[in-house]
């Protein structure tokens, strides 16, 4: 629906610029969780606006697109809000700014519980973002929480005791595999920002 339309004024991304430095930007050779080296700190913006790659140019948080209250942009949550479509799944994705931020602020905490009720709820932060076995948080209806570290997750349900599995056999072999193509196309982009190649 177009904003105007609507009566709605625009959104527009103001000071914040959390997205830079919590999102990924393979075109830029950017990793998640690492500030973006064009994020113009001084003058807040991006020194390389006009010619910015097109997946920066096309990307719109959830509060940007209007899913989310006028208070509840990023920067002021200190999370980066996303519904997130991978096949059939959809799913809202909250990335931290800093591990916990969840459950120290109550309106992200409370966004979540809104959105878990129609959809699961993925819940990562900044910590190493290059180890293949950080954790993350999936919350699901009916107060289901699963903690996944690695080929283990531990699975929470209200009134009973934590339950863990370790994913089948195939799947472990199929992510060690993936795992290993992510570290060589990590060394790469890591080679690339260091002038090594």
């Amino acid at each position: 629906m177009d904003s105007r339309k609507s009566g709605r004024r625009a959104r527009a991304c103001g000071e914040c610029s959390l997205c830079c430095t919590l999102l990924r930007v393979d075109e830029l050779d950017k990793l998640g969780g690492i500030p973006c080296v064009h994020q113009d700190v001084g003058e807040k913006g991006c020194s390389i606006h006009a010619e910015r790659p097109e997946i920066c140019r096309a990307y719109r948080c959830l509060w940007l697109s209007g899913g989310l209250e006028e208070g509840d942009r990023p920067d002021r949550l200190g999370a980066v809000l996303d519904v997130v479509a991978e096949g059939p799944v959809v799913r809202l994705e909250i990335r931290e700014s800093q591990p916990g931020r969840v459950e120290a602020f109550a309106r992200l905490a409370s966004i979540a519980e809104a959105y878990r009720r129609s959809m699961p709820v993925r819940i990562t932060d900044v910590g190493d973002v290059l180890d293949p076995d950080r954790s993350y948080r999936l919350l699901l209806p009916g107060g289901e929480e699963h903690r996944v570290q690695g080929e283990w997750t531990e699975i929470r349900k209200p009134g009973q005791s934590v339950e863990r599995r370790r994913l089948p056999w195939l799947e472990r072999r199929v992510r060690r595999l993936l795992l290993a193509f992510r570290r060589f196309r990590l060394r790469t982009i890591v080679s690339r920002s260091q002038g090594l190649d």
